[in-house]
């Protein structure tokens, strides 16, 4: 699946989260970020898309545990299929929010100017609360419980996220 087609370039502001494989944090914050933004009236404004540091799960649905723990949360994950994050990606967005340490390596390494290096920022450090965490952990070789925490987290921060951009959004500013 190409980018193109599935991100919207004409977006006031447009951010892609990126974790390891692209099938348990990434998607759970795509659709995390995909409902306030719409639920906040801005489809039109915000394009929100997500993609991995990897090429292992390319094309494949989510994780089952990822699926079953944003359903029991209400939010419907069962679309997405996984893609690997493009350098060439850098110019056409906004943000570049990863999960952990390694994954800012990663991207940061990928990112060819210090503008584009600039966009990739941690997810919780966003959130007071737990930006002392640093890192949100993989949960793909744990529990299914582990999966609703790591979901819990991803929500409060991408709600402190969406509240940072919000007023820009509101006022077509990015």
């Amino acid at each position: 699946m190409g980018f193109e087609r599935v991100f919207d370039e004409s977006a006031l502001f447009r951010i892609c989260f990126v974790c390891t494989g692209n099938i348990c944090r990434s998607p759970m914050a795509e659709t995390v970020f995909k409902a306030l933004v719409k639920q906040a009236g801005f489809d039109k404004s915000v394009a929100v898309i997500s993609a991995g540091t990897g090429d292992w799960h390319v094309g494949e649905p989510s994780d089952e545990r990822t699926i079953a723990a944003l359903a029991a949360k209400g939010y419907d994950g069962a679309g997405h299929r996984g893609r690997q994050f493009e350098p060439s990606w850098f110019g056409k967005l906004d943000l570049v929010v990863v999960f952990d340490r390694s994954q800012e390596r990663i991207l940061k390494t990928w990112a060819a100017s210090e503008q584009d290096r600039s966009k990739v920022q941690l997810l919780l450090s966003f959130d007071g609360e737990q930006a002392s965490l640093v890192d949100v952990p993989d949960p793909y070789y744990s529990d299914a419980a582990l999966f609703e925490q790591v979901l819990a987290m991803i929500e409060k921060a991408c709600m402190a996220l969406f509240q940072q951009i919000k007023p820009g959004i509101r006022q077509g500013v990015t």
